[in-house]
């Protein structure tokens, strides 16, 4: 029955959806959230307009829920050369409502794609713990899913695959620790076109 035979306007309709969706248990909402993303009905990261996604940031989680919120991370590296100038992406997605922020980096020259690859990951692992610090939560608060479509990286941070270069080496244990500090961490290998669609390169 459509809304007018009701007397439900859409906004009401809207208002209902989100208190429906706010009573969800914090897994439900992550099934929500994903099934929306694999969809298509959430908004793609890399077709943000600049205005939008500068405004974007995190807010501090409800200080009525003690469950962690789950956090996704899509990162992606390489150098215009090999070594050549390095660059890199990451998206960072809050999973409980879909925020998400999108940011591109220079590396400078003499980079290998590997290395551009982990310095990606190192950068977003960072950016997100630092906005999970200032809006004063405890990182274990929460659990993270990595995605990338680098083979080496993850799975040398997986220890799936052994890091025989120092630079690999220490670019893992470096992931390694920051992924510790959250409460629960996953890394995925997604296709190479998953990560050009997420973040345009």
């Amino acid at each position: 029955m459509p809304p007018e035979a009701t007397g439900t306007s859409a906004m009401d309709r809207v208002q209902e959806l989100a208190a429906a969706i706010a009573g969800l248990k914090p897994k439900e909402k992550q099934r929500l959230f994903r099934l929306l993303a694999e969809r298509g009905d959430l908004p793609d990261v890399a077709t943000l307009s600049a205005q939008r996604t500068a405004q974007l940031d995190f807010l501090p989680p409800s200080s009525t829920s003690s469950q962690p919120l789950d956090y996704l991370v899509v990162f992606d590296g390489g150098s215009k050369g090999n070594p050549g100038w390095g660059y890199g992406s990451y998206a960072i997605t809050r999973v409980q409502d879909g925020a998400q922020r999108l940011e591109r980096l220079d590396f400078g020259d003499e980079y290998t794609n590997n290395e551009a690859e982990y310095d990606s990951l190192i950068a977003a692992l960072q950016d997100l713990l630092k906005r999970i610090e200032r809006a004063r939560r405890e990182p274990q608060e929460f659990s993270v899913e990595i995605r990338g479509d680098s083979t080496l990286v993850i799975n040398q941070v997986l220890g799936k695959w052994k890091a025989r270069d120092a630079r690999m080496r220490e670019r893992r244990d470096r992931c390694r620790r920051l992924l510790s500090r959250f409460g629960a961490a996953e890394l995925k290998l997604q296709p190479r076109k998953e990560s050009v669609r997420v973040l345009g390169h």
